[in-house]
């Protein structure tokens, strides 16, 4: 028969097998606490609220609070707790939330433990979250939006200010019969905007994501009263209204205002501000928790006279072609007139940033280069005859007026597209001719606060012919009306003036500085200048004192029809006019007869 071993030391031999299990804790309520804070930090949801005595509803709260205040980063820390009181414990922690542009949120919260043999669970509840989050309640994230700051002409009168502005927002889910609803919103709002279609509606309603409303069209409170009969019951539509930077004169260029708004629009909306509030089951706030208030902004102010841009949109009002006016002033740069026509709207901001053939005003920059060279004077008699031949090309003058020989003023007043084209062929070379350009601002790079602009080009002509298109502006050279205005502020100011239209910002020249222009060049061009207007192609303004200009146009396309010009200056003032297909100057003269006269 075996031995029997002691008691004592068959249990030895077999206590290190089930040592482990038969002493392990469980985790404790600070390890279950941490548990959760960090499942629920880092966004998974679903690990933290097995760790609560209601995974459903846990995850259910835990979810809609990170959907609401959608953070970019999460620190929740367990700090120090109190031993257990039975089967009940708090473990307190610190929160930090970001919530994205600069927004903190921090606060200490404390979770309800829960013991069920032996197994610590949180106890779940609203306040784990947040000590003032209750039942039936979420947290929300506002984001607070300062009124906007006005934009201001340059003798402090509003060009944009803030004004209520309805917006007539759509959600297709709530519509029922969207094609019925969207037939009544065109009905009523067509008026307002003419490519506003019962299509436009459905289309742009069925591409917003679900859950939110397709903004049809803002109005002005005035507007919206005109309509609101016809829309405000209509399913699904709500109206949302805020305080919106508006034009506070629609006739004063439209397209340019619309493109200053959005230029500006940060710099004069302030510092948002943002709250986080608690919000009960019918979107009640209930606490506020945290926040900063919103900063409004300063007003920016503009160097455009409201006098000068009225004159000349109203100078284009009755023009039926695609029509601009630039117009500023030479000693400081200061913009003070952007303006265009419904038709050039069309097109886009043609004033600052079109591109079209200068025609014979390039021949102020023909003009100044062969004087610049020392190969003329104002006084030098040239050959205007109706047309010469030049490689092959037949280049006329304007119905093949032939002047014979004259002075270099009178074939400049007279527009002779002979006497310049021949010029540039016979006197000039190419790079001298793209040199005098640069000179005179076409080509000039800047960034202007405010606007965007493009001033032209004029590339190294490759021949002899291409330098004698140039020379009567109908080669590859192109400018906008901002950079003609630029051209003839240089002849005034003797210089390229630096653009600006937002006083007290910094325009940045990205082209490298170019050589003034000498004095008794800019002196002969001026007297021919003049010229133009006492006795030349802008003879229709002569009662206008002090004027002086250069007409152009400009063929286009197929050569069957032209832009009309008129680029020049009245002491301080100076400016480009453009009428796009006019197929003549005498509209572009007319119109800048009429600015003119209307403008101090």
């Amino acid at each position: 028969m075996p031995r029997k071993l002691p008691l004592a030391i068959a249990f030895a031999l077999v206590l290190p097998l089930g040592a482990c299990g038969l002493f392990e804790s469980k985790p404790s309520q600070d390890d279950i606490a941490k548990n959760f804070l960090a499942d629920f930090a880092k966004g998974d949801t679903a690990a933290a609220a097995q760790l609560t005595d209601d995974a459903n509803a846990s995850k259910a709260l835990l979810d809609k609070v990170r959907t609401a205040l959608k953070p970019t980063g999460v620190t929740l820390a367990a700090t120090a707790s109190q031993p257990p009181n039975g089967d009940n414990a708090t473990v307190p922690f610190n929160a930090s939330w970001q919530l994205g542009k600069d927004r903190a949120w921090t606060y200490q919260g404390s979770l309800a433990m829960t013991q069920s043999s032996g197994d610590w669970k949180v106890h779940w509840q609203p306040e784990d979250v947040h000590p003032k989050l209750s039942a039936q309640q979420s947290l929300v994230l506002q984001t607070l939006l300062p009124d906007p700051a006005p934009v201001l002409d340059r003798d402090g009168a509003p060009l944009l200010a803030p004004t209520p502005v309805i917006s007539i927002s759509l959600d297709r889910k709530q519509a029922g019969d969207l094609n019925a609803v969207a037939t009544a919103l065109a009905a009523a709002l067509n008026k307002f905007d003419n490519t506003i279609t019962a299509q436009s509606i459905v289309d742009g309603a069925t591409k917003t994501p679900d859950g939110q409303a397709y903004n049809v069209f803002n109005l002005r409170d005035a507007d919206y009263q005109t309509v609101k009969a016809q829309i405000h019951d209509l399913p699904g539509v709500t109206f949302p209204t805020s305080n919106q930077l508006v034009a506070q004169n629609k006739s004063l260029g439209p397209q340019f205002l619309s493109s200053l708004k959005a230029a500006v629009n940060a710099q004069v909306a302030g510092a948002g501000g943002w709250k986080v509030v608690t919000e009960d089951a019918a979107g009640n706030v209930v606490t506020e928790l945290a926040g900063k208030e919103p900063t409004a902004a300063q007003s920016l102010t503009t160097t455009i006279g409201t006098a000068d841009q009225a004159a000349a949109q109203a100078a284009l009002a009755t023009v039926p072609q695609a029509a601009a006016i630039v117009a500023l002033q030479p000693s400081t740069g200061e913009v003070l007139a952007v303006a265009q026509n419904g038709p050039a709207d069309a097109q886009g901001l043609i004033a600052l940033t079109g591109q079209f053939p200068p025609g014979s005003t390039f021949k102020i920059v023909t003009g100044i280069s062969a004087l610049e060279a020392g190969k003329v004077t104002v006084d030098t008699p040239q050959p205007c005859p109706g047309k010469i031949t030049i490689d092959g090309r037949v280049i006329p003058n304007e119905n093949q007026f032939d002047l014979g020989t004259v002075p270099l003023r009178t074939a400049f007043a007279q527009s002779c597209n002979t006497t310049f084209s021949q010029l540039a062929a016979d006197q000039l070379t190419s790079q001298q001719l793209a040199d005098t350009a640069k000179q005179m601002g076409i080509g000039a790079d800047f960034t202007v606060p405010g606007v965007t602009t493009l001033t032209g080009s004029v590339p190294v002509p490759a021949s002899t012919l291409e330098r004698a298109s140039d020379g009567f502006g109908q080669g590859k050279d192109q400018v906008s009306p901002f950079g003609m205005a630029l051209v003839a502020g240089t002849v005034v100011k003797g210089s390229i003036p630096t653009p600006v239209l937002i006083r007290g910002s910094e325009t940045k020249v990205n082209t490298p500085a170019q050589q003034p222009v000498p004095g008794p060049v800019l002196d002969s061009m001026r007297q021919m200048m003049r010229a133009v207007v006492t006795d030349g192609t802008a003879r229709a303004i002569k009662d206008i004192p002090d004027v002086a200009g250069k007409t152009g146009t400009a063929e286009f396309g197929d050569g069957t029809h032209s832009h009309g010009w008129f680029v020049g200056y009245r002491g301080d003032l100076a400016f480009a006019v453009l009428l796009v297909g006019a197929d003549s100057s005498t509209p572009a003269v007319v119109a800048a007869g009429n600015f003119l006269r209307a403008v101090k």
